[in-house]
Formats: C-alpha cells, sequence, structure tokens
C-alpha cells in the first residue's frame, strides 16, 4: 500500500484521508473492493446519518426540492459501472518524467472501479421541474436578475452546483464544484446521486450517506456527503472549481504566476485517455519463460465520452513496434463506456537490464494515448505512456 497522509483515528477524522493501494492489487478484480479503493479527501470525514440527512435541489428550478434518503431510495434506481479517478493520477509520473509538479505524489492506483446504484441526476432535476434539455426555465435568477429562456440555449454557461458543508476543507469552509447542466440532464451521460457501492451501502470515507457520480469526469466533480444541488448561469465560485483541477498552461510554473491564469483557464471536467502497466512494477527482476517472453498486465481507461476501450498495445522497443493485448473485463461493448478495461499481453524480452516496457491504448471515438502529455503545474490529467522501466531480465 502506497500512503499518504492519514490523520485521525477513531469518528470524524481531525484531517484529510488520502491513500492509494498498491497498483498490482488494484487490478486483480474488475470491481474495485471498496476496503481498497483510494481515498482522496480535502478535510476530515464526517459521520452523517442517513435518517436525517437531506439534499436540497434550488437555483434556476421552477420548483425547489428537499430530498431525503428514504425519498431517494423510493425513486427508480440506475446502475452504473465506471471509473472513478483522482485528477492527479499518475502525478508522480508527470513529477518524475518531466519536471517537478505541486500536489499530492499520486502513483498510478487514485483510481477505483466501481458499481454505482441511485436514481439518475436527470431524474432528480425532473422533480424540480427540469426534464429534458430543451425545457423551458421559468425561473430567475435573483442575485443577477436574468431570467433563462431554456437549458438548450444556455448549456455552455449552466452548471449544476454540488455542494456540502459537511466536510470543512484546507482551503474553504465547504466543498463546491460543477459540471454542465446539459451533462446532468442527458441521461445517457448516466450521472446518478449513489446511494450503493458494489452492492452494498456506502461508507463514510466514500460520500456516505449519497454522493454524486459523474462517469467519464474527473473525480473531483463527484461530490461525497453533498447536501446542496443548484442550477445557475455560472459553474461554482468554489475554490476547488476556480484554483484547482485546472490544466494551467505551460509557461504557469509557479504559484504565483498561477494566479494570472486561473480564472481565464477552464475547470477540468473529462479525464483523457490511458492505460498503466502493473505488472512488472517498475525496478523489478522479471523471470523469462521458456518461449522467451514475460507476462504484462494492466487497465485502462477510454477517454470522457469515448469509451469503451478498443485496442491496448504493448511495445519493448521503445515505441517502434508494438504487440497488441488481450482485452479481458470491461472492453469493446456499451457496457465498458465507462468503465476500465483490464488487459494482458505476453511479450517477447531479451535478458539483460535496463529494459522497459511501454503500453498504450486507445478508445471507441479513436483517440490514442500519448506518448507524453503537455506538462502543467498542478500535475492533473497525466496520461503518457504506460512505464514499467528499469526492469532487470532473467
Amino acid at each position: 500500500m502506497l500512503s499518504m497522509v492519514a490523520t485521525g483515528s477513531t469518528g470524524a477524522r481531525e484531517g484529510p484521508l488520502n491513500r492509494e493501494p498498491a497498483v498490482h492489487e488494484l487490478i486483480k478484480s474488475f470491481l474495485t473492493p471498496i476496503s481498497i479503493a483510494y481515498d482522496r479527501n480535502h478535510g476530515p470525514i464526517p459521520q452523517l446519518s442517513a435518517s436525517t440527512h437531506k439534499v436540497q435541489v434550488n437555483g434556476l428550478v421552477p420548483s425547489p426540492q428537499v430530498f431525503d434518503i428514504s425519498r431517494l431510495q423510493s425513486m427508480p434506481q440506475h446502475t452504473v459501472i465506471c471509473a472513478l479517478q483522482c485528477a492527479g493520477n499518475r502525478r508522480h509520473t508527470m513529477r518524475t518524467t518531466l519536471k517537478e509538479v505541486q500536489g499530492i505524489d499520486w502513483g498510478d492506483a487514485a483510481i477505483m472501479n466501481c458499481s454505482w446504484r441511485g436514481p439518475l441526476l436527470a431524474d432528480v432535476l425532473a422533480e424540480a421541474g427540469l426534464t429534458e434539455q430543451d425545457k423551458i426555465v421559468e425561473s430567475v435568477d435573483k442575485a443577477n436578475g436574468v431570467a433563462v429562456a431554456s437549458a438548450a440555449d444556455a448549456e455552455n454557461k449552466q452548471h449544476l452546483v454540488f455542494t456540502t458543508r459537511a466536510q470543512e476543507t484546507e482551503n474553504d469552509d465547504n466543498y463546491s464544484v460543477s459540471i454542465p447542466l446539459a451533462r446532468a440532464l442527458d441521461r445517457k451521460a448516466e450521472a446518478i446521486l449513489a446511494l450503493e457501492v458494489n452492492g452494498g451501502p456506502l461508507t463514510p470515507e466514500h460520500g456516505a450517506p449519497v454522493r454524486v457520480i459523474v462517469p467519464g469526469v474527473a473525480g473531483a466533480r463527484s461530490v461525497k456527503w453533498v447536501e446542496e444541488i443548484t442550477v445557475s448561469n455560472n459553474e461554482s465560485k468554489g475554490f476547488y472549481q476556480q484554483f484547482d483541477y485546472k490544466v494551467l498552461p505551460p509557461e504557469v510554473t509557479t504559484s504565483e504566476e498561477a494566479k494570472k491564469h486561473w480564472e481565464s483557464t477552464p475547470s477540468l471536467q473529462a479525464m483523457p485517455v490511458n492505460s498503466v502497466i502493473a505488472v512488472p512494477e517498475s525496478g523489478s527482476m522479471v523471470q523469462l519463460g521458456l518461449d522467451g517472453k514475460i507476462d504484462v498486465t494492466g487497465y485502462a481507461l477510454p477517454g470522457g465520452d469515448g469509451g469503451p476501450v478498443t485496442h491496448v498495445e504493448i511495445s519493448v522497443d521503445g515505441g517502434s513496434t508494438w504487440t497488441q493485448a488481450e482485452l479481458l473485463q470491461g472492453a469493446g461493448t456499451d457496457e465498458g463506456r465507462w468503465c476500465w478495461c483490464l488487459w494482458t499481453a505476453r511479450v517477447p524480452v531479451e535478458k539483460g537490464k535496463p529494459r522497459t516496457v511501454l503500453s498504450r491504448a486507445r478508445d471507441q471515438q479513436g483517440v490514442w494515448q500519448e506518448k507524453a502529455p503537455v506538462w502543467n503545474l498542478r500535475g492533473v490529467a497525466y496520461n503518457g505512456y504506460g512505464e514499467a522501466k528499469d526492469l532487470e531480465i532473467v
């Protein structure tokens, strides 16, 4: 286990819990057991009661609503299997292969692939009077005095803001982020208010009693312990929407320089196509088989709405030639649109050291994983080739 900062002991933790499992343990199952799933938090873990917790839906809606957990449970339930990953997944690789970045030194396992269940956000919004993208919104943003004609007309600027005040963060007195409203209203996007994970209740660390799940989007937008959902003409003004989780221009190299770019840099939403080699691990000794080959295994992810993964390839000569991997669970069908794909390959490698194995993935939209993305100060959305380096083949 690669463990990050974890403070506190029993009850509510005194500080953020941030940790990830060993990547070779992570890929042992298609669905990630919640007991080993990565944790990313910006403050203490609240212990909330399902019997008293409520979610308010307000803002630019014809009929503001308050949902308790029993009401959410009584609505039609939708199950979606999707990979949820920290925007900083693989930050360590960007830090060590490109140059220094800011943020927690995540390895390759700040990701979980789980089955989530709860009502669609589209159904929740329908209860408040928004039923489809071209539905006329008769409400007025009183703060700004602006009437909105329709969600479709304003989809590029209208956002759905998720807020929890149960967790006071290092940088704000709440956690508030948002996604485009159009995504929440699109039933095919399968965004839900999750009440269950992998067939069981959510745990406090992962958002109990209710959290947002937005498939294909950076995990920062899947708010845990959600208390308020607001339809707005603007994206969230929260710290983690405005001053973090953005791919800053490469010329921004300090926090001071970033101040000039936060406002003009769009918030990270969709995550890029990616792959990771889990076995063998970099720096390890690998026994060559009698056939002169070694086994290579890992996971791959489609980019944003581009799933499922359709190809994973392996190279042992620096990318000059590639061998196609065998795709296992999560590949090639609509059911794999949002989830990861586990894969395996058996490739020939010469004895000796150091040896390097690379991986790259392609999704259904034909987008290939990059050899190396452009560096950014916060080290987010890294999707350079998967790599196992400094191997000794014996």
